[in-house]
């Protein structure tokens, strides 16, 4: 299940940059663009080769397989077994329909699955293209769900929470259903259906300790990356079946892993530490519903002092950092800027870890636009365009060029600027959704700069 709120806490990540003087700018900015450009899309996937060692990856899938989201341990290894089939229904957009498209290709030519579409009623995986509001009317916090043993909302609803719809009793699958909204911005929907086909087929736990994977509640990665389709072939290998026990995978998976990931064996293993359920509740709060401004803060504060007291310098430790940055740069400036830093000095560190870093950049970004540094902004975000596009995500993509039109303007290259700013909107279009998202954003990254406010375009 892909949680709406930790991964909104993410994608409208300015949505709260501050200008000099401390103060949220929540004036509208005029839109130096009139109609907006077409949307753009990604056609093509830049596969990079998977950089953690088999061990890792053996204990990794055992925690992905045998665990729930909610700890709960499961006895066996379920998987699908033959051909799959894969239904569309509902109004799905016709952009949804062209990354389903892209998905099942990626699938059966990297991960090797035998998975098909089809009209047929009786498909294996019906995907249900439904609204926001019919998601969240069952399950308020997520922006998308997988469910076993049913193919529809009517259905889901007749047995929600029966034995029918434990993911702990299931011996083998055979049908699922999954909830994507088709009201919502190209992308979300995108990422819904890498996230929930992943999890129909395979692992139903994330980790916080993967860097470089969608099984992450961070939801920094929402496309699946080369991590996941190791672990998906992995899944439908030969020497796996329905039924086995963790301790009946976990005698295969050597073998298994050095066929599929040879260079994979030669790699250091990292052991990273178990993430504490103290941390993931500390986070959860922080970034989740139903807490106050004041508590949210304060658990973000415990997650970093979790993460500082176990020593750890990785992504975790970093996502510490970045959680409170962005809950208190409406409250203290400064300090939200020590704490994004730090984050981007942890994330630099791993080169698994550069899409976290393109976030974070965004925000240093701001900050250096808000205090008129142009040069900075430039700095800082160049080196994460690349990033931000070969991981796909449209959203961060047109914000760091909303920036460097921004800075550009600051430098006095307003022709430059405008042309990186055109450039921005057809991205912005499939990674924010409608044209009011889409000149919302603009006009918010526009308030950021001191230039347009002394101008009085703020």
């Amino acid at each position: 299940m892909k949680n709406i709120l930790l991964s909104l806490a993410l994608v409208t990540s300015l949505a709260s940059c501050m200008s000099p003087d401390g103060e949220a700018t929540t004036r509208a900015s005029s839109s130096p663009v009139g109609g907006l450009p077409p949307m753009k899309t990604f056609s093509g996937q830049t596969l990079e080769r998977v950089q953690t060692s088999n061990a890792d990856i053996a204990r990794d899938f055992l925690d992905l397989s045998f665990v729930l989201e909610s700890g709960r341990e499961l006895p066996y290894f379920t998987r699908f077994e033959g051909p799959i089939t894969l239904r569309l229904s509902g109004r799905a957009p016709e952009q949804m329909q062209r990354d389903l498209d892209r998905l099942i290709s990626r699938l059966r030519n990297e991960a090797g699955i035998d998975i098909r579409l089809t009209k047929a009623p009786d498909a294996n995986i019906t995907i249900n293209a439904v609204s926001r509001n019919d998601i969240q009317r069952y399950l308020p916090q997520a922006a998308c769900f997988v469910v076993p043993n049913v193919s529809s909302l009517s259905e889901y609803a007749r047995n929600s929470g029966s034995a029918r719809t434990d993911w702990a009793l299931l011996q083998d699958r055979q049908r699922m259903a999954i909830f994507v909204p088709a009201d919502a911005p190209p992308q979300e929907t995108r990422d819904c259906l890498h996230e929930e086909l992943a999890q129909a087929l395979g692992p139903l736990n994330d980790l916080y300790r993967l860097p470089d994977s969608v099984f992450n509640d961070d939801n920094i990665h929402t496309v699946l990356t080369s991590y996941d389709m190791l672990i998906l072939r992995a899944y439908y290998a030969p020497e796996l079946r329905n039924g086995m026990s963790r301790a009946e995978v976990a005698e295969r998976l050597p073998r298994l892993l050095a066929r599929l990931n040879p260079a994979g064996q030669t790699l250091r293993t990292q052991q990273l530490s178990d993430t504490p359920t103290a941390w993931v509740n500390a986070i959860q709060t922080a970034l989740g519903p139903g807490a106050s401004p004041m508590q949210r803060q304060e658990a973000a504060r415990r997650a970093l002092a979790i993460a500082e007291n176990a020593g750890w310098t990785d992504h975790r430790r970093a996502f510490s950092h970045y959680a409170l940055g962005r809950l208190t740069q409406g409250v203290n400036a400064e300090v939200a800027l020590s704490h994004f830093r730090a984050a981007q000095s942890f994330y630099t560190r791993n080169p698994l870890t550069q899409l976290h870093a393109a976030h974070v950049a965004a925000q240093l970004a701001a900050y250096a636009i808000s205090e008129g540094n142009g040069n900075e902004a430039l700095l800082l975000t160049g080196p994460y365009l690349a990033v931000a596009a070969r991981h796909e995500n449209a959203a961060l993509l047109s914000t760091l060029q909303l920036l460097r039109a921004e800075a550009l303007d600051l430098l006095g290259r307003s022709s430059e600027a405008q042309s990186v700013r055109l450039d921005s909107l057809g991205w912005a279009r499939y990674g924010f959704g409608s044209d009011g998202a889409v000149h919302a954003r603009l006009r918010e990254i526009i308030a950021l700069s001191p230039l347009k406010r002394s101008n009085g375009q703020t």
